[in-house]
C-alpha cells in the first residue's frame, strides 16, 4: 500500500510540473485537449480507477466468501461433536448393564486390566453376567429344593414308584388298545386260543349254528367231519378261521364275516380246532386230505393265549 502515493506522485508529478510551467507562462485550455499525452494520461488513470475499484470489491468478495466457509466448518464441526457426544451417551439399555457388570468404557478399560496375558491377550476384571449368575443362584436353590422334596421329606416319588407308576399307565393303555385291536383280527394274525374263556364262547356260537351241518359232536352231518385229520381247504388255524369268514358257497358254507365279530371267528375256529381227535358218536368218512400239524407254524404259546383271551372278551 506504501507504493502507491509514490506510484501517484510519479503519474501526477509530470502534470503538476506542466501546469506550474503553464501558471508561469498562462494556461491555454485548447493547446491541454488536444495535447496526446493528456489524453493517454486521462484514459490510464480512468482505468487505474475501474481496476482498484474492481480488485477491491473481488477482494471483499473472496473475504465475504472464504468468512462463509470458516463459518460454515465450524458450524459442521460443532454439529459433529454434538452427535459424537449423542451417539457416545449410553442408552437406557446400556447404562444398566454397565451397572450389573460393572462394564467400563474403552477408554477406561486400563484401570480394570489384570495382570494375566496370554500371547498378548488381555484379562479384565468385569463382572459376570447377569443372566450367568441368576442362573447359578436357581440352580442352587433348585437342588435344594429337589433334594428336600425327594430324598428328605419325601414327599416326590422315588423311582422304583415312577416306574410302577409308567408300567401301571403302559397296561392301562394295553387294555385299551385290546379294546379296538378284537376287531382287528383276519386269517393272517388270528390265533389258536387254548383258554378256556375263548373255548367256551366259540362253543356256544357253533351249538347255536353248526350243528345243522356238522353235529353238535363234530362228527358231520352234511358238513365233512371236523374231528379227523383229513380236511377240504386246510387244517391250521388260519384256513379255518378263512372257512368261517369268507365261507365255501358252492358247498353250502356260508360267510359269517358279516354276522361275527373277528374275536368271535377266532373262538369259533379255535373251538372247531380243538375238536380233532375227539370221539363223535356218529363220524362221518372222512372228506379231503390228510392235514399234518406243522409244529414250528402251529405252536401256541400261553403267552399269546392270555393275550387272546383278552381280545375274545372285548
Amino acid at each position: 500500500m506504501k507504493k502507491i502515493p509514490l506510484f501517484f506522485l510519479l503519474l501526477f508529478g509530470p502534470v503538476a510540473m506542466a501546469q506550474e510551467q503553464q501558471a508561469t507562462a498562462g494556461f491555454d485550455w485548447y493547446s491541454l485537449l488536444n495535447d496526446l499525452f493528456f489524453w493517454m494520461f486521462f484514459i490510464t488513470f480512468v482505468l487505474l480507477i475501474l481496476t482498484l475499484v474492481t480488485v477491491n470489491r473481488a477482494f471483499n468478495a473472496i473475504k465475504e466468501l472464504m468468512t462463509a466457509q470458516k463459518n460454515a466448518i465450524q458450524s459442521t464441526e460443532v454439529e459433529a461433536e454434538e452427535q459424537v457426544m449423542v451417539e457416545a451417551r449410553p442408552s437406557l439399555y446400556q447404562r444398566i448393564m454397565y451397572a450389573l457388570t460393572k462394564a467400563k468404557p474403552i477408554e477406561k478399560e486400563a484401570d480394570i486390566m489384570l495382570d494375566h496375558d496370554y500371547d498378548g491377550i488381555k484379562e479384565l476384571d468385569n463382572s459376570l453376567p447377569p443372566w450367568w449368575v441368576w442362573g447359578f443362584y436357581i440352580t442352587i436353590i433348585y437342588s435344594v429344593i429337589y433334594l428336600l422334596h425327594f430324598h428328605v421329606l419325601g414327599t416326590g416319588p422315588s423311582s422304583i414308584e415312577e416306574l410302577e407308576r409308567e408300567l401301571a399307565l403302559a397296561e392301562k393303555q394295553k387294555e385299551e388298545y385290546l379294546k379296538t385291536a378284537a376287531n382287528l383280527i383276519d386269517e393272517n394274525n388270528v390265533q389258536y386260543l387254548t383258554a378256556e374263556a375263548n373255548l367256551a364262547n366259540g362253543r356256544k356260537i357253533y351249538e347255536q349254528n353248526c350243528p345243522s351241518c356238522h353235529a353238535i359232536d363234530g362228527g358231520g352231518l352234511v358238513g365233512p367231519n371236523l374231528t379227523d385229520d383229513y380236511y377240504i381247504h386246510g387244517g391250521s388255524i388260519q384256513d379255518i378261521f378263512k372257512v368261517i369268514k369268507y365261507g365255501v358257497l358252492e358247498k353250502g358254507m356260508l360267510a359269517w364275516k358279516d354276522m361275527l365279530s373277528p374275536a368271535q371267528m377266532q373262538d369259533v375256529a379255535s373251538y372247531v380246532k380243538s375238536l380233532k381227535g375227539t370221539t363223535p358218536a356218529n363220524p362221518k368218512e372222512p372228506q379231503g386230505t390228510l392235514y399234518v400239524e406243522d409244529e414250528n407254524l402251529e405252536k401256541e404259546t400261553s403267552e399269546n393265549t392270555t393275550e387272546s383271551e383278552q381280545l375274545s372278551q372285548n
